[in-house]
Formats: C-alpha cells, structure tokens, sequence
C-alpha cells in the first residue's frame, strides 16, 4: 500500500500506535535514526499490541538512504508549513508519506527542496500542530480513500442484535 517513513521519532507510543495504523492498512513502515526509544521499549510494544509482526518495518540511519534507495518515486513530505492540503495530493500506491519528529517536524530544507509536494493537515490557527500517530492515521487513510479502498472490507457485521 503505502510507505510510512518517520525521520528520527521521539515518543515510543506514537510509533507503536503507527505500527498498529500500518497493520491495519498494509502500509511499509520506514525508521530513521536516531530514534528517540529502543525499539523493545515497553510503552512502544504495548502501543503496538501484537502486530508488530505484521508489519514490514525498515530502519536507516539517514534520510538520504532512504532516498537513495527508492530514487524516482513519489514522496510527500507532511508537515504544518505546506502550501497545499493533504486531500490536493493524488496519492498512488506504493507512495512514501514522510513525517517529521514530534518536537521539530521535517528539517526545513528538506521542505524547500520540495516545497510542491509539501501537505498541510488543515487545522485552525491556534493549533500548533496534530499528535504524529494521528497526522499518519489522516494521511494513510485519505489516501486509501482516494484509493477506493480497493481490497480493504468496507463492511461490518453487528453479532446476535435483537431488537
């Protein structure tokens, strides 16, 4: 589906909470150090449950490698400083959706260099910025929505409802 990268992550929960978001939705998760926890620290398994092993996980200790090694697809960079919305992007599958760390968001000239595939959340001005679990869960699913939710089930079943 889509791929996840998350440049240098501080909060072990945000990252097991994704972890559980790319579980549910097949996306690739992408780590570039330094990461601010180990990654067998307790509040970041327990956010992740038990799906840790459902999903691919890529550490790096750059964001250039990251680059480097998927040269030629399209990258979308999210981050409170974009001029264009996260639903203006025309996601694709196989698309890498890059977040910043909680304190300091992507570096700005990373930002510069790609200023036209920058995306904004949209939120009201006092807001500084959205937690970084819930920034990926609106992403990812935007894009699923553009998507059509191909092979995803879109329907639930209530169990032994009596009226």
């Amino acid at each position: 589906m889509f791929n996840i990268v998350l440049v240098e992550p501080e909060i072990p929960q945000n990252t097991g909470n994704i972890v559980r978001t790319c579980s549910a939705t097949g996306c690739r998760l992408h780590l570039v150090r330094p990461l601010g926890f180990e990654t067998d620290d307790k509040h970041l398994k327990r956010a992740g449950l038990d799906y840790w092993n459902e999903v691919e996980i890529f550490y790096y200790d750059s964001f250039d490698r990251v680059l480097e090694k998927y040269r030629g697809e399209n990258f979308y960079y999210f981050t409170t400083k974009g001029l264009k919305t996260h639903s203006e992007a025309k996601f694709k599958h196989g698309d890498f959706l890059v977040f910043g760390k909680e304190t300091r968001g992507l570096p700005e000239e990373l930002l510069k260099a790609n200023r036209e595939t920058c995306l904004r959340i949209p939120m009201v001005n006092e807001t500084r910025s959205l937690n970084l679990s819930n920034s990926v869960a609106i992403a990812v699913y935007e894009g699923l929505r553009q998507l059509e939710f191909k092979g995803f089930k879109t329907e639930g079943q209530l169990h032994n409802l009596k009226w």
